[in-house]
């Protein structure tokens, strides 16, 4: 039985990671034949950060349809498109709070919204350390809309060799979330 076609929004924060972004967004490209589309939103400070980062600017080379971060008229801001899965990836303390309290002030925001109301999965992987009593009340009101929290804790049981498959150890594990097949490092199968 064919598998159908899973239709994807990432979007990209200004919390330090952006190594994170770039992953798995390099990743979906490689997993294209289970993918019906790909939405990337990445806010200025993502921009910002990942220069920094990352040394370059490759997010303008994505092979995806990238969207304003005003663009409500991007498909994944209403429910009727059927989106299947949102990964914020990094995702700032900022975004999480604004997605737990409900406000919908831009695109990303929105399309967690509608994730979160049309009972989809929301994945937000935070990026942030020591964390608050308010980032840990954000994240408890958020998990139990029905998102799910999955931090960017990067694994060393597969011995990564580089930062892209340290990293890949956080994102290896949304991709799964969002019911993508793969091929990655799993505990006790050789």
């Amino acid at each position: 039985m064919q598998q159908s076609k899973k239709k994807i929004v990432v979007a990209v924060t200004g919390a330090s990671g952006s190594i994170y972004a770039k992953v798995l967004l390099d990743k979906l490209q490689k997993l294209g034949n289970q993918i019906e589309a790909v939405g990337v939103i990445m806010s200025d400070n993502a921009k910002d950060v990942w220069k920094h980062e990352l040394g370059n600017s490759d997010y303008e080379q994505l092979p995806f349809k990238v969207y304003s971060k005003s663009d409500f008229y991007a498909p994944f801001a209403s429910g009727s498109a059927k989106y299947d899965s949102m990964i914020i990836c990094p995702c700032s303390m900022g975004t999480l709070a604004r997605i737990a309290s409900g406000i919908s002030n831009d695109l990303t925001t929105r399309a967690a919204d509608v994730m979160l109301k049309e009972r989809r999965r929301l994945i937000l992987i935070s990026r942030d350390t020591p964390l608050s009593l308010v980032h840990i009340n954000n994240m408890k009101t958020v998990t139990e809309a029905g998102g799910i929290i999955c931090p960017a804790s990067p694994s060393f049981y597969s011995r990564p060799a580089d930062f892209e498959a340290l990293a890949a150890t956080v994102v290896d594990r949304a991709i799964d979330l969002c019911g993508l097949e793969q091929d990655s490092y799993r505990w006790g199968e050789k």
